[in-house]
């Protein structure tokens, strides 16, 4: 039995098509989630909290598992002087979730601005967090751009 909870239901609700995979309930990175899904660690993508330097709502920036987000393009993809990476504590109290489980499917309706890395739009299907820690969803990048509003935009470069 695949794990339930109210992103599934949602996606469910909107008859969104999507597969939904339980994982070990630690946290889990991008690749080490690739790893165990047997998929390449570019489909697998990274929920990371951005902050404005300027008050106002955080952003969600969702980046392949293999790159790092590059806080100068998120910066000049939304005319943002500078952004910032709050720390894994101050995202989790941003998010009201824990870090290895921050979505911005589960973060529908709160306010958060979600850009999502043009290289989304290559896959068929894209691999996110299902808003806890054990719980990945695929679903299409146009899916998830249009449930969470979110722009593409190139705002990663590629990770160690």
């Amino acid at each position: 039995m695949t794990v339930v909870n109210n992103v599934t239901r949602m996606l469910d609700s909107r008859k969104i098509e999507y597969t939904a995979y339980e994982l070990p309930a630690g946290k889990l990175g991008a690749r080490e989630t690739a790893r165990l899904l047997d998929v390449e660690a570019a489909a697998v993508f990274k929920t990371i909290v951005v902050a404005r330097d300027k008050p106002g709502k955080p952003l969600l920036v969702v980046v392949p598992g293999n790159s790092t987000v590059d806080l100068k393009l998120v910066a000049a993809a939304l005319n943002e002087k500078k952004v910032y990476l709050p720390t894994e504590r101050e995202a989790e109290a941003l998010t009201g979730l824990q870090a290895g489980g921050i979505s911005p499917l589960a973060l529908i309706n709160r306010g958060f601005q979600v850009v999502i890395d043009s290289s989304a739009q290559s896959f068929d299907g894209i691999h996110v967090s299902g808003g806890q820690r054990g719980l990945n969803v695929k679903l299409s990048a146009a899916d998830l751009a249009m449930l969470t509003n979110a722009r593409f935009a190139q705002v990663s470069r590629p990770g160690i």
